[in-house]
């Protein structure tokens, strides 16, 4: 159990944000891990491409890998108060750049030494000692987000804005102890401290801090705390609702082919595996593979191995139904 131990000013000025730099660079993990998110996919073509410009391969290279459990703080400043999605970006980018040497290289070398099973990367440490690092890492992500987050961030913004205002709703009705307690099931309320159900036992000391609760779209299903940064206290955890409100269709095809199959043929305008498309429809994967069985053995998908993962897409004849149904 770790334990975060608060003050009246702590809970006082809690608030919510979303974090753009956070939902970045779990999307900048996935990708450079070859990985997929359960509900959005395949990071795309585009975001692989950006990794090849070395500031976003820098940024990569400070995210966990195989297991590890740290990630430096000052790469997801604490989210500010603007309103408006890209003055939060633009923030968050500022102080990645003017992050003083001394706690990047605590952060960078320390930490990572102490929570990471691989070694940093000599060309790695030479860029953080050299005092490039910040000014680099700024540029990673504003490059990363371009290239591979700007345009679907409307979508995960929506996604986020109504679990903030859902949370801020029982903020001003329970209170912030009873919001806390049901942001997750790994996390707790004890009056004076957030309790955490971790691998590791510890309290931290964060009174007089602010508390910012950012729910996270991309970097589900994950709770993370981040209290690194002298100051900052932000805690990440599972937006609610993912993957629902999408399009779904239950019109003339699915007098025909039933609901969950029409609402399948309406998810798979790209390629999705079994375990995206139960967590998108809401059914088990068996369910949905026993539906994708009779939707293949109609010609209405197609099926591709893809690494570990087999892929599923509607046909050339399904989409002329769905386009045929849209038209009545």
């Amino acid at each position: 159990m770790l334990t975060l131990r608060v003050d009246a000013d702590t809970v006082s000025r809690t608030r919510l944000s979303p974090s753009p730099a956070s939902e970045s660079l779990a999307w900048l993990k996935l990708t450079a891990a070859s990985a997929r998110h359960p509900v959005f996919g395949d990071p795309g073509p585009l975001a692989r491409a950006s990794l090849a410009h070395p500031d976003v391969a820098l940024l990569a290279d400070l995210l966990p890998q195989n297991g590890d459990t740290y990630t430096p703080d000052l790469l997801t400043p604490q989210p500010g108060t603007d309103a408006q999605h890209r003055d939060l970006l633009d923030e968050q980018i500022a102080q990645i750049e003017a992050a003083a040497q001394d706690d990047l290289e605590t952060q960078v070398f320390t930490y990572t030494r102490t929570h990471w099973s691989r070694p940093l990367r000599a060309a790695t440490r030479r860029i953080a000692e050299s005092g490039r690092m910040q000014r680099r890492l700024a540029n990673g992500l504003a490059r990363f987000w371009r290239d591979a987050l700007s345009d679907g961030w409307p979508e995960l913004r929506s996604i986020l804005d109504q679990d903030i205002a859902h949370r801020a709703t029982a903020i001003a009705t329970h209170g912030v102890g009873r919001a806390l307690g049901a942001l997750h099931p790994d996390i707790d309320w004890a009056g004076d401290a957030v309790t955490l159900a971790k691998s590791r036992d510890g309290e931290i000391d964060v009174t007089g801090r602010d508390l910012v609760l950012a729910p996270s779209v991309l970097g589900r299903p994950d709770v993370v705390i981040q209290v690194d940064t002298p100051g900052q206290f932000v805690l990440y955890y599972p937006a609610q609702r993912v993957g629902a409100g999408r399009d779904r269709r239950s019109g003339s095809i699915a007098q025909v082919v039933g609901n969950a199959r029409a609402a399948l043929l309406a998810d798979l305008d790209t390629a999705r595996s079994t375990a995206e498309l139960a967590t998108r429809i809401g059914y088990t994967p068996g369910t949905i593979s026993y539906h994708l069985g009779a939707l293949h053995r109609a010609h209405l998908v197609t099926k591709v191995r893809d690494g570990r993962y087999v892929l599923y897409q509607r046909t050339a004849q399904a989409a002329r139904l769905l386009e045929e149904e849209a038209r009545d």
